[in-house]
């Protein structure tokens, strides 16, 4: 990995960056985030503007041929877009699933039919779209979905359930995985369906976290009936049109610089405040500690990025890098609290420190390693495919 940019990566930082500094949106806060258990802000008139200099541009899906509406950037430019970006901690002005992962499936497997209803909206932000993959009893072995979709006519009968479908009650649409041949193999007998998330027979249910926050929903289908021209590709083949992605750049710098920025806003915290805290040196080393590994999780998002510069395909790499990340946030997170003491309890309040968000972060940092792909999952990737050992 070459840490210094070239002549022409220089110049294309600095034009994101100039781009950034006159356009920024100063109703958002980072602090905050952008998305609450209503959805994003996409009818507010900061965010509208925000997204629609984006798409100007290409930027909403800058990995997307231009002839869709993207920008057709490289993995280095969008390495550097992403990096600005998170350093300037500004919303990228992509909602929900939609333009990173089915964007792509559509642009590969789907037919002009789609691609004109759905691309457009997607990048304008006219519609959100969630994912239905993962079941009750089909997580990590997504294979073994039993929601059913049965051909009757001109459309399809769905009957099953979804879980942990973010998003999902406030979405429009969902891309879905339903077993189109219960016979077929697992992997076989699987379509990738578009549904209107306004159709009956459609039940979403919240599921809230310990954290008390509704991110998070069980979806419900009795009797869906979805036109057969909203399959993905080809019928049982959906397996393979979902495991498509024409975005490359994986290399996860914005968590990278987010786990930086996090660590500097706790040590001006602890400049301030460490006198009243029991142990002072325990928490300065363990703070410490976490800045060495945000480090480390910056020099693995290079090591990734960089491979793909080189053409490489990073497989356990990026497993390491993801798996690195989300553990380290869970980390940090119990930094926090052993910092702030029995005030890391409070949740909300003015008076609180970081008005009371530590504590509810640190709870909900137990998702971390679970969504995107399990920390067990990443590290059986690493065993069999970076280390070549046996598969369990």
């Amino acid at each position: 990995m070459d840490f210094q940019d070239t002549p022409e990566q220089a110049a294309w930082r600095q034009e994101v960056r100039a781009f950034i500094e006159n356009e920024r949106p100063s109703e958002y806060d980072p602090d905050r985030g952008m998305q609450g258990e209503e959805g994003p802000p996409r009818n507010e008139a900061w965010y509208r503007r925000w997204q629609d200099k984006l798409t100007e541009r290409g930027w909403i899906a800058p990995a997307w041929p231009k002839e869709y509406g993207g920008a057709s950037l490289g993995v280095m430019e969008q390495f550097i877009m992403n990096e600005e970006f998170a350093e300037a901690r500004v919303p990228s002005g992509s909602i929900g699933n939609g333009v990173s992962m089915l964007g792509p499936t559509i642009i590969a497997h789907g037919s002009e039919e789609q691609q004109e209803e759905h691309l457009g909206r997607m990048l304008r932000g006219e519609v959100v779209w969630c994912q239905g993959y993962s079941e009750p009893g089909s997580g990590s072995d997504l294979a073994s979905l039993q929601t059913r979709a049965i051909r009757d006519g001109d459309d399809y009968v769905i009957n099953g359930q979804k879980i942990w479908t973010s998003g999902a009650h406030y979405s429009d649409w969902m891309f879905m995985l339903a077993r189109t041949d219960p016979d077929a193999p697992k992997h076989r007998g699987i379509s990738y369906f578009l549904l209107d998330m306004e159709t009956p027979g459609i039940t979403v249910r919240p599921l809230v976290n310990m954290g008390n926050m509704h991110n998070f929903n069980e979806v419900f289908f009795e009797d869906v009936r979805v036109p057969a021209e909203n399959i993905v590709g080809e019928v049982n083949r959906g397996w393979y049109v979902g495991a498509t992605t024409l975005d490359f750049e994986r290399s996860s710098i914005g968590s990278a610089v987010a786990h930086r920025q996090t660590l500097e806003r706790y040590i001006a915290y602890w400049r301030e405040h460490q006198d009243g805290v029991s142990n002072p040196e325990g928490v300065r080393e363990a703070i410490a500690e976490r800045w060495i590994e945000a480090s480390t999780a910056k020099m693995l998002s290079y090591r990734v990025v960089g491979m793909q510069a080189a053409g490489e395909i990073p497989n356990s790499e990026a497993s390491i890098a993801k798996m690195f990340s989300t553990e380290l946030s869970q980390r940090i997170a119990g930094t926090a609290i052993k910092m702030l003491g029995t005030a890391g309890q409070l949740n909300g309040g003015a008076d609180a420190p970081f008005e009371g968000r530590l504590g509810a972060g640190y709870v909900a940092s137990v998702s971390a390693t679970i969504a995107g792909g399990t920390s067990e999952i990443q590290r059986n990737i690493i065993a069999t495919r970076g280390l070549g050992l046996p598969r369990a």
